[in-house]
């Protein structure tokens, strides 16, 4: 069992979602509109801690008529549990879910950090060894009613879901610009795929202008 995965992310023509000094004001307005649609639309919303520590997202409905309802459940790979108490994931906007390494449960279990966080109605998921189980999680936030979540990763856990064969839908904002920086992170890195042969193959199901970005929706063809 897992919901419907969909990635959603904004890149540069040359592929880059960040510059190397962290700038990641990509799209427009009115994809950054679409973006809080979707947020809308899904179940949940999951990050990577890399994407935490960044950018202190609130991951939120924010940017179109919500109600506080609208928010959905946000989700936190974070295998060695470093989100910061303050970060704003754990304010009670929406429900929150960290998913924890078991290397790193004991230590974390009797600390104060794990009492802050449970007093702010922060729940843990813990899988795996020392990197949270993807496939695990997958499995516990659909038996926790979780339909469709949208991904809106960073590289690492962009490339370490879609290996897992976990992605079912892409959406991308391409926007007309070119960064380049060979420490710019891309929508997939990771350790990637050794051939061609081996690399997800994907259908192009829609696309169309908005403003001036290009927006892509392909499906994921995890059985090819």
């Amino acid at each position: 069992m897992k919901p419907y995965v969909i990635l959603n992310a904004a890149m540069t023509l040359d592929g880059k979602i960040v510059t190397a000094k962290n700038s990641s004001n990509i799209s427009g307005e009115d994809d950054l509109k679409r973006v809080h649609e979707l947020r809308k639309s899904v179940d949940a919303i999951m990050v990577g801690i890399g994407t935490v520590l960044a950018d202190d997202p609130r991951l939120t409905v924010h940017k179109v008529d919500a109600n506080p309802e609208d928010n959905p459940v946000r989700v936190v790979v974070d295998s060695k549990c470093r989100t910061p108490i303050a970060a704003r994931i754990t304010n009670k906007d929406a429900k929150t879910v960290i998913a924890v390494a078991n290397e790193f449960k004991y230590d974390f279990l009797v600390s104060d950090r794990y009492n802050v966080f449970k007093q702010r109605g922060v729940e843990f998921f813990f899988s795996g060894d020392k990197k949270v189980d993807l496939t695990a999680l997958m499995d516990y936030l659909a038996n926790e009613g979780i339909k469709t979540l949208m991904l809106e990763g960073g590289a690492t856990l962009n490339f370490a879901m879609i290996e897992a064969g976990l992605i079912d839908e892409i959406r991308i904002c391409i926007a007309p610009k070119v960064v380049g920086g060979v420490n710019a992170k891309t929508l997939f890195d990771g350790e990637g795929f050794d051939t061609m042969d081996e690399g997800v193959n994907l259908e192009l199901t829609d696309s169309f202008t908005l403003g001036k970005d290009l927006i892509l929706t392909y499906k994921v063809l995890n059985d090819i």
